[in-house]
C-alpha cells in the first residue's frame, strides 16, 4: 500500500480554485457628483493574515506604489479534517479510461476530506470593505460548486462546494491618530474536496495466466518437453465496453467476478525450456 509514489495535486488545484474565484473584485471611489474616480482591483495573494499586518505597520506611508497598499485580500489553509459524512465503501471501485492511452483503470473510491480556509480582506476604509464583501456574499447560499479537474490522468472531474461558515470583523485601530488603521473582515470557508490514491496499471490480487509443462521424463535436464497446457481468465462481461466480448477484456476482471477459462494445449517436439525470468523459451 504504502511506498507507491503518486501525487495527484489535488490539494494544490483546490487551493488555485478558491483563489480564483476572488482575483476580480474591484473597489470604486466616487466624487461628491457620483462620478467614479478610481477603479481598484483588489489583489488577492496566498499568505496569513499576520503576515500582511506586518507589513503594514511597518511602512511608513501605505499609499505609495512600491509598498503594500490596501485594500488587498489574502487567504490561507487553517485545517485539514476527514468528512466521515461522505464516506463511502473501502473496497468500492469504479472503471476509468486513461486520457493517454484510453486504457480502461480499475480506481478506488475517493476518500473525502473537508479543506478550511480563511479569506481575510484588508481595508482602511469601511466602505472599501462594504464594497468587496457585496461582490462575493450574494453566491455563497452558503454554498458556491466548483468543477476541479482532479486527476488529469484519467479525466476525473468532481465538483466541490465551496461553504460559507462565518463572517468575522476586526478593527486594529488603537493608539494616537499617527497610529495606522486596518479594518479585517474574515470570511471561513469548507472546501468538499476528495483525496485519490494510488492508480494501478492494471487491476491486481488475481491469477492471469497458468502455465504448466510436460516432459517426457522425470529428469527436465535431459527430458525433452511435449506439451504445454495454459489457463487464461475468460471474460464473461464486456468490461472496456466497445460492444465486444474478446480477450481485450480479461485484463479487467477482477476477483470476485463470474469469469470462465480459456484453454490451451500446445506440443513441442524441440529441446527448448521455459525460461521463467525472461518469460521466452531457450
Amino acid at each position: 500500500m504504502l511506498g507507491n509514489y503518486f501525487y495527484h495535486q489535488i490539494i494544490r488545484k483546490t487551493v488555485i480554485a478558491f483563489g480564483t474565484l476572488f482575483n476580480d473584485i474591484h473597489v470604486q471611489h466616487d466624487d461628491n457628483a457620483g462620478n467614479v474616480i478610481s477603479d481598484i482591483k483588489v489583489p488577492i495573494a496566498y499568505g496569513p493574515r499576520q503576515k500582511f499586518l506586518a507589513r503594514i505597520t511597518q511602512q511608513a506611508e501605505l499609499n505609495k506604489a512600491t509598498q503594500i497598499t490596501l485594500p488587498r485580500m489574502s487567504f490561507e489553509i487553517t485545517n485539514i479534517s476527514y468528512d466521515s459524512t461522505r464516506k463511502a465503501g473501502i473496497t468500492q471501485t469504479f472503471k476509468a479510461r486513461d486520457t493517454n492511452n484510453q486504457q480502461l483503470k480499475k480506481v478506488f473510491m475517493p476518500v473525502p476530506y473537508n479543506l478550511g480556509f480563511d479569506l481575510n480582506i484588508l481595508v482602511k476604509q469601511q466602505d472599501d470593505g462594504l464594497q468587496i464583501l457585496e461582490q462575493i456574499l450574494p453566491f455563497f447560499q452558503p454554498g458556491f460548486t466548483l468543477s476541479i479537474d482532479l486527476v488529469k490522468s484519467i479525466g476525473e472531474k468532481r465538483d466541490i462546494p465551496m461553504i460559507l461558515n462565518s463572517i468575522s470583523q476586526q478593527d486594529d485601530y488603537e493608539g494616537d491618530f499617527s497610529t495606522r488603521r486596518a479594518l479585517i473582515y474574515t470570511l471561513s470557508f469548507t472546501a468538499k474536496t476528495f483525496m485519490f490514491g494510488h492508480i494501478a496499471k492494471t487491476p491486481e490480487g488475481l491469477i492471469r495466466k497458468v502455465q504448466l509443462d510436460y516432459y517426457s521424463d522425470s529428469n527436465t535436464r535431459t527430458a525433452k518437453r511435449v506439451q504445454r497446457y495454459t489457463v487464461v481468465p475468460k471474460a464473461k462481461k464486456d468490461y472496456n465496453e466497445d460492444s465486444v466480448i474478446d480477450t481485450a477484456d480479461e485484463p479487467f476482471i477482477e476477483p470476485g467476478d463470474d469469469f470462465g477459462f480459456t484453454e490451451t494445449s500446445t506440443f513441442f517436439g524441440d529441446s527448448k525450456d521455459f525460461a521463467p525470468n525472461r518469460g521466452v523459451d531457450v
